[in-house]
């Protein structure tokens, strides 16, 4: 009988596959990282900050995975034609992309927010992850052997983010980028889906909980009573990275404990109840 701790990657085996995550040296994209190599596959760990794409590498490997670290900006095609070439000669063709990586901010309202900030938002958060996947994908065409592409987007793509400049905009995009190429690459036996976190506490957002009368009104909004970590974004990235959602292609995984499900809740009731 299997062990308890084995059988998740049992029924998640990825072994002798290469996953590829973005924006992966903290956060969502590192614990991505970390569940893909436990679940067999060889990972390489993609951040345009060298240092924490090597501590997050390293790690894998000292726990027995096989992980490569490497310094690439999203938004830089030659970046990511490079990373392309070094994850094939180190672990071999892509057959799993997370396009994870991500600017997050408020940038005040659209009507005079600055639009470089704006211009590089994009460049990132929705243009890098169609660079990744022209240059991962390709690698997954010519591999002949499918492949799952998931973009990770926000509850903040599915509801506006108030003074958020391009990030709502961005998020969204991804979602019917998700779409368009779960139509384009199915022909190639490739899925891509998205996930949409919710409220999330990673190293990028930290910052929110420091006041602890926000952190525990955040939590009392969810209606599973606790806000997420990034392991809960990463189980359902390794579920869509494996065989056990072949079926499922071009769908968004609304991942946030019931959040949006609230809204209705916060809208003023009469003192008297109304008559039907």
């Amino acid at each position: 009988m299997q062990s308890a701790s084995s059988q998740p990657q049992a029924w998640l085996d990825l072994s002798g596959r290469v996953g590829v995550v973005t924006g992966a040296g903290r956060g969502i994209g590192a614990e991505a990282a970390r569940q893909l190599a436990s679940a067999g596959a060889a990972v390489a760990v993609l951040d345009c900050d060298a240092v924490a794409a090597a501590d997050v590498a390293g790690e894998i490997e000292r726990r027995g995975g096989r992980a490569v670290g490497i310094a690439a900006d999203v938004s830089r095609e030659d970046e990511i034609r490079a990373a392309c070439t070094q994850v094939r000669q180190e672990l071999g063709s892509c057959d799993v992309l997370v396009n994870n990586a991500a600017l997050v901010g408020y940038a005040g309202p659209l009507m005079d927010g600055d639009l470089a900030q704006w211009n590089r938002m994009l460049s990132v958060n929705l243009t890098g992850a169609l660079l990744c996947t022209r240059a991962f994908g390709a690698q997954m065409i010519a591999g002949g052997r499918g492949g799952s592409i998931i973009n990770v987007a926000s509850i903040c793509g599915h509801l506006p983010l108030p003074s958020g400049g391009a990030y709502s905009v961005g998020k969204a995009g991804l979602m019917m980028l998700a779409r368009m190429l779960a139509l384009e690459l199915a022909q190639h036996g490739i899925r891509c889906n998205s996930v949409s976190p919710g409220l999330v506490r990673t190293p990028a957002t930290e910052a929110a909980y420091d006041d602890a009368a926000v952190a525990s009104a955040r939590q009392q909004m969810v209606p599973v009573g606790r806000v997420a970590g990034p392991q809960d974004l990463a189980d359902v990235i390794v579920f869509l990275a494996s065989s056990r959602s072949g079926y499922i292609n071009g769908q968004d995984i609304l991942v946030d404990g019931g959040l949006s499900q609230t809204l209705m809740g916060l809208v003023p009731k009469p003192t008297q109840p109304m008559r039907a």
